[in-house]
């Protein structure tokens, strides 16, 4: 096992429900050999059951919560990256609607739920790394909006969706067996490690501090860090139900739900500050201060 769990995704597949963890165990399904709480749902036919109801419902909110506020955003004409606000929109619903069969308990053939789990990972780290632009859209190295502007975020984002989406398909499918090495104890896959659970973070953090120093330096504002705190705050606390408090929902609850239906639930709610974050700092009463043309 060697003496770093760099890359190693036990753990984490044992005490939570991640959609990465369909493709690491050979069994490809959700429950794979880890040995941890079991999710149970409603009983199906043929020993099939449906479970993760909660997080099946909240995604598919997700998805209409998300829709409402791309519509928001078009009403918004004047606003500073409003199609680029548009686009991480537009992944975070192609991310929901994921989640329902990756972390929902389908009774899907694996198959199935591995090309799910490749469009899902690869939209996780394309879509973090729009929000990451989002943030340089506003220091106006490029106008917002332009073709160039919109092409950079598709190609760029698209990039890492192929990569990440691809990697994670091989993993599942072992098209060239070079992730073998994935299906057994510490179900360790260096890659997907690094592009599904490392670079998404880097890129929240860079978003975070990109937009702080644009909001507290250029507009000279505090209220906007309300709400871009408040987006922190709410996605940190839905990473500590997954990773930390899972476990603990699930056996307390025998199994009905664990940490995953509260993550999606918080993330769901940083999201909408996010957009309120984006949405206060584009408006149109903001006096001229600094050197960021629309802002």
């Amino acid at each position: 096992m060697g003496s770093t769990q760099f890359g190693n995704f036990e753990n984490f597949c044992r005490d939570s429900t991640l959609p990465v963890c369909n493709v690491l165990s050979e069994l490809h399904n959700q429950t794979g050999p880890w040995g941890g709480c079991e999710l149970k749902g409603i009983p199906l036919n043929n020993g099939q059951f449906l479970g993760n109801i909660g997080s099946i419902l909240l995604s598919a909110a997700a998805v209409l919560v998300a829709a409402f506020l791309l519509f928001k955003s078009e009403r918004k004409k004047a606003a500073v990256g409003r199609r680029e606000m548009q686009l991480f929109l537009l992944g975070y619903i192609i991310i929901s609607i994921c989640e329902i069969f990756t972390i929902g308990e389908f009774p899907l053939s694996s198959t199935v739920r591995i090309a799910f789990t490749g469009i899902h990972l690869g939209m996780i780290t394309a879509t973090t790394w729009i929000l990451m632009l989002n943030a340089v859209v506003g220091y106006q190295v490029i106008d917002d909006g332009t073709p160039l502007s919109v092409a950079l975020f598709f190609l760029s984002a698209a990039a890492l969706f192929i990569g990440t989406g691809y990697i994670t398909l091989d993993t599942g499918y072992g098209w060239t067996g070079r992730w073998a090495d994935s299906y057994t104890a510490p179900f360790r896959n260096i890659p997907l490690y690094v592009l599904y659970q490392l670079a998404p973070l880097v890129f929240l953090v860079a978003f975070f501090v990109l937009e702080a120093i644009l909001v507290l330096r250029v507009l000279g504002e505090v209220r906007p860090m309300i709400y871009l705190v408040a987006a922190a705050l709410l996605f940190a606390i839905g990473q500590i139900f997954t990773y930390v408090v899972s476990r603990y929902i699930c056996d307390g609850s025998a199994g009905r739900i664990d940490g995953s239906l509260f993550e999606t639930l918080f993330t769901l709610l940083a999201v909408v500050m996010i957009w309120v974050f984006w949405s206060s700092i584009t408006e149109d009463d903001w006096p001229a201060t600094g050197s960021v043309a629309g802002y």
